[in-house]
């Protein structure tokens, strides 16, 4: 279930929401009037969502070669690294 404080919550208690943020890997929902306004994450958090962001782009990109044909044999491509490595 999500948490959601209001963004006097947030100007008041900012230690408590600081803290809940660090305690569980969920963002924290600020409202302003009533309506969703922010969402708040510790640095960690974020920095691992952006990861997953990124490791699902390049899963996409590979999935998108294989269904355009872009692929090699797996002995060529080790091959291929070999040498390079190699050199």
């Amino acid at each position: 279930m999500p948490t959601i404080k209001s963004s006097a919550d947030l100007r008041n208690n900012y230690n408590e929401i600081s803290s809940l943020c660090h305690s569980y890997a969920e963002p924290v929902f600020i409202t302003k009037n009533g309506k969703g306004d922010l969402a708040v994450m510790s640095i960690e958090s974020y920095e691992e969502l952006n990861s997953r962001f990124e490791l699902y782009g390049l899963i996409k990109e590979g999935m998108d070669d294989i269904a355009d044909g872009n692929t090699r044999p797996f002995s060529e491509a080790i091959s291929s690294i070999r040498n390079r490595h190699n050199r």
